[in-house]
């Protein structure tokens, strides 16, 4: 491997121990809530308690991104997470662990990850020029590592928590956040972590932390392409979140099938995503963007949703599920590499916290949704319902002017001003 491209592996790997850790925490957590008080509804109540600071997190600590650097955020970030996880298996060992001590500690949890991740997907431009990598191969094989992290590590999470029990699992995630840490903070130069001195407009060093958070909106805001991404992202997430969360383990239920059809379900498409995601990577920038981007939203969504609306037998279910997966593998990378070439260098923190947190923001509704569709019509009618909305959805780029810059590619030496992306589909 050349030099030039040591930060970009350092990224990688850090990326990939700090999603298996975050997958472990939330297997462990709610095991954990679950043993403690065998109550569905506080589960659901200390995730709430996490996922609420992490989006509203993310999207604030964009300028702080900005203005120390990105690598500077992550290692700090991912520091504070081996301090805030490791206090629950120090709890439990001074047999002091009770409800009332996770619920904040989950909060603080969401409230140190959200600007981690913000910073580490700051960071993929970065390396990207730093390596003289193409966008679409770094954000491709980002996108095969979150989802082998998805397929993998949540499996592994499982065995751990089997294996050791809930608290010394998280002892385990406490680890992994160690290593990302000290992956980033050995691995990515800081020269080329961030360039905060770069501004434009009012002095950047000099702006208030108040005057860079409206910066990054009106950026965002102002851009055609960036709103059309974030309002059709937002809206297939609540609807991908409604399957997965409840229409999924309802048809599980009432078919008889069990709880362990859920998780071979998103295993048959999370595998081909994985090899969708590096053929991306492999490929991508040859590619024409906006028909494969509106191509692989189109096959993700109804055919997905029609084979568990009817009696579909299951190796047709199974065929279906691995193209979408695969198809889906296609979805962030180009989503990635289309974001990180608008957004002007200095601005990178903010705007793609933004971006992203807007993205996820509809997340914490879909089951609401999901199980109120098959409470006021049945099943089958919820999961077509959900299915025709997301096809709609998809046809999005065929209907909004935004997207007609969707295909545009900045020239290649212009790619060192500074354009940024994220991870924004689920």
């Amino acid at each position: 491997m050349t030099g030039s491209r040591k930060p970009f592996a350092a990224l990688a790997v850090a990326e990939a121990f700090s999603i298996s850790g975050t997958r472990l925490s939330q297997i462990a957590v709610p095991w954990l809530v679950l043993t403690m008080t065998g109550s569905a509804v506080w589960t659901g109540v200390v995730g709430f308690a996490e996922m609420l600071p992490y989006v509203v997190a993310k999207a604030l600590g964009g300028p702080i991104v900005d203005r120390i650097g990105a690598k500077a955020v992550a290692v700090t970030s991912d520091s504070c997470s081996v301090l805030i996880v490791g206090a629950i298996p120090l709890l439990q060992w001074a047999g002091m662990l009770q409800l009332v001590w996770l619920v904040p500690i989950s909060a603080l949890m969401g409230a140190v990850r959200g600007p981690s991740d913000g910073a580490k997907s700051a960071l993929v431009p970065v390396v990207a020029e730093q390596g003289a990598v193409p966008l679409e191969q770094v954000t491709g094989v980002m996108g095969a590592i979150e989802r082998l992290g998805g397929t993998v590590g949540a499996a592994a999470a499982g065995a751990v928590v089997a294996m050791i029990g809930a608290p010394q699992a998280l002892l385990v995630n406490a680890v992994t956040f160690a290593v990302a840490a000290a992956f980033i903070s050995r691995g990515v130069p800081s020269a080329t972590s961030q360039r905060p001195q770069e501004v434009s407009g009012q002095a950047g060093a000099e702006a208030s932390y108040r005057q860079q958070l409206v910066e990054g909106w009106h950026f965002l805001r102002g851009d055609a392409v960036l709103v059309g991404i974030t309002t059709m992202v937002s809206v297939t997430n609540l609807l991908d979140q409604a399957w997965t969360a409840v229409l999924l383990p309802v048809w599980a239920h009432d078919t008889g099938q069990g709880a362990g059809a859920v998780g071979l379900v998103l295993a048959v498409m999370a595998g081909p995503s994985i090899l969708g995601a590096l053929t991306a990577a492999a490929v991508g920038e040859r590619l024409p963007r906006l028909p494969i981007y509106t191509l692989c939203f189109v096959v993700a969504g109804i055919p997905r949703f029609s084979i568990f609306a009817f009696d579909t037998p299951m190796w047709a279910m199974a065929a279906v599920l691995a193209v979408v997966g695969f198809v889906s593998g296609f979805c962030n990378p180009i989503l990635g590499a289309v974001i990180f070439e608008r957004i002007p260098r200095h601005l990178v923190g903010r705007v793609s916290a933004l971006n992203t947190s807007l993205c996820w923001s509809l997340i914490p509704f879909g089951g609401l949704l999901g199980g109120g569709l098959a409470a006021l019509v049945g099943l089958r009618a919820a999961t077509m319902t959900v299915g025709v909305a997301y096809f709609w959805v998809a046809l999005m780029p065929l209907v909004r002017k935004s997207f007609r810059e969707f295909d545009k590619r900045p020239a290649t030496a212009s790619l060192s001003d500074g354009r940024t992306v994220h991870d924004l589909a689920v």
